[in-house]
């Protein structure tokens, strides 16, 4: 038998010599997999998997944390749910997001060549959707001189976040004139399929606007420095130049299927749920409102003496006190949430509600706050395939108050799995306001940023230091710009 598998080793290693020797050295050294013949569309749908992807996974493990939404369990060591961020929290999301930024400029680049409007313009938007979510997590980052190797810029300054918010809010301005709605596009669009019709392209000029109103209502406190109100009535007052999302379906999603190559975010479904339990805040939050996604949501818990039944839904109190004894099993994240087929939101329609609420309220715009708000609480049901029950604003929870700390927290549970969001609404208006449960780290204060990761501090010292400097200190407590 040995004899036999050697003979077949070696007859099997011939053919390959053979077959080798048939093929020039440079057609073995060719990647394959790459694209051939790359054009502006080409880099699309890629890039909205990934990234859409990408931003599942970064709520799943980073703000689910630090937003008492899930936290492991049992564990009282150093974790992002007792608010221990280190130099290295922000690593990959530093490169990653980078790495992004670099094929949506290649884009643009292809789309110029091309003479294509409709990819210059959403580059435009995927670029300002990339930097404010990057800008927001650390603040100052590089910006203009940034990925321009070629111009033999090794070391990009680190950009102001003000300048950086003005650049991106223009750049939207200007991709909202410059899609052409009478043209579809040449490939495969995963968020709105504007290969199918011209019609869609509206969707992307939707996109971009709301966007808009998105950077905007995160920086109101430096209205005056930035003409943020002013733009924003601009937008809200002239629906027909400066269209925004009007329902469910113009908000930003993907569909994953679990068909290859559009696969779930999380290989295994079981790594949804290992060592992990549902935090308590949220899974009050929502029993309050008699959310009908409980069972979506969330396990229920168990008691622990046999036969452990199911006693509803409690989650584990986030950053709880060391030594703490529980005398139950809490509620878990439902496994399904990570399985095929399933939808990740990107930019969801309740979202834009929500803060058109604020706005309303503040007296930034004209309408009804309480349109608004409804709006958004009957929006981040439907968006779960939920119907809104018949009797669900009669619930005093639930019925408008006319108060920021109630839209902030309808807000919050609608921002459910949305990459960051939650944190930075959080970071701007502290709200909802979070319980310390004894064991909080940072003096309980929930972390401003994420520090600067170690590859710029020292690939990038000068500028490394001045980007310091300029924003007090490179601290998880450090506030950024639009939060001062």
């Amino acid at each position: 038998m040995k004899k036999l598998f050697i003979n077949l080793s070696i007859i099997t290693s011939s053919l390959l010599v053979l077959n080798s020797c048939g093929r020039t050295f440079e057609e073995i050294n060719t990647d394959t997999s790459k694209i051939e013949n790359p054009t502006a569309g080409s880099f699309l749908a890629p890039l909205q998997y990934e990234m859409s992807n990408y931003g599942y996974n970064r709520a799943d493990d980073f703000t689910f944390q630090l937003m008492q939404v899930a936290l492991p369990f049992p564990n009282e060591g150093n974790t992002l749910s007792r608010y221990y961020l280190t130099e290295g929290t922000g690593n990959g999301y530093w490169n990653t997001s980078y790495k992004w930024l670099k094929q949506v400029k290649e884009m643009r680049e292809f789309a110029i060549a091309e003479n294509q409007p409709n990819y210059v313009a959403i580059s435009m938007v995927m670029n300002a959707w990339i930097y404010s979510n990057l800008t927001d997590a650390f603040g100052d980052i590089p910006f203009s001189e940034a990925l321009r190797l070629e111009d033999e810029i090794m070391k990009p300054k680190f950009d102001r976040q003000k300048d950086i918010y003005v650049q991106l809010l223009d750049d939207l301005k200007a991709a909202n004139a410059m899609f052409d709605t009478t043209k579809q596009l040449s490939d495969l669009d995963l968020f709105y399929h504007g290969e199918s019709s011209a019609a869609n392209i509206l969707k992307w000029k939707k996109f971009a606007n709301s966007l808009s109103l998105r950077l905007l209502t995160r920086i109101q406190s430096r209205n005056g420095e930035v003409n943020v109100h002013a733009r924003i009535q601009e937008i809200v007052n002239n629906p027909a130049v400066y269209p925004i999302f009007q329902n469910v379906e113009d908000g930003v999603t993907l569909n994953i299927s679990g068909v290859a190559p559009y696969m779930p975010p999380i290989a295994r479904p079981q790594d949804f749920t290992s060592y992990r339990a549902a935090g308590e805040f949220f899974v009050d939050a929502l029993k309050a409102n008699n959310d009908p996604r409980m069972s979506k949501f969330f396990s229920q818990a168990k008691a622990l003496a046999a036969p452990s039944p199911n006693i509803g839904y409690f989650g584990a109190p986030s950053g709880y006190a060391l030594g703490t004894v529980f005398n139950y099993q809490p509620s878990n994240m439902n496994q399904n949430l990570a399985k095929a087929p399933l939808k990740v939101l990107v930019y969801p329609y309740a979202e834009l509600q929500f803060s058109l609420a604020e706005l309303a309220l503040k007296g930034v715009i004209p309408g009804s706050a309480q349109l608004y708000y409804e709006n958004g609480v009957s929006a981040t049901l439907e968006e779960w395939g939920n119907a809104v029950p018949a009797d669900y604003f009669q619930n005093p929870v639930v019925a408008y108050n006319g108060t920021m700390e109630q839209i902030m927290l309808q807000k919050y549970i609608a921002l459910f799995f949305v990459d960051h969001q939650q944190w930075y609404e959080h970071r701007r208006t502290g709200l909802p306001v979070l319980p310390n449960n004894g064991g909080l780290m940072n003096n309980g204060q929930m972390p401003q940023r994420m520090m600067y990761p170690a590859n710029p501090k020292i690939m990038n010292t000068e500028n490394y230091n001045a980007a310091v400097s300029a924003m007090g200190g490179d601290d998880i407590n450090t506030k950024m710009w639009w939060n001062q």
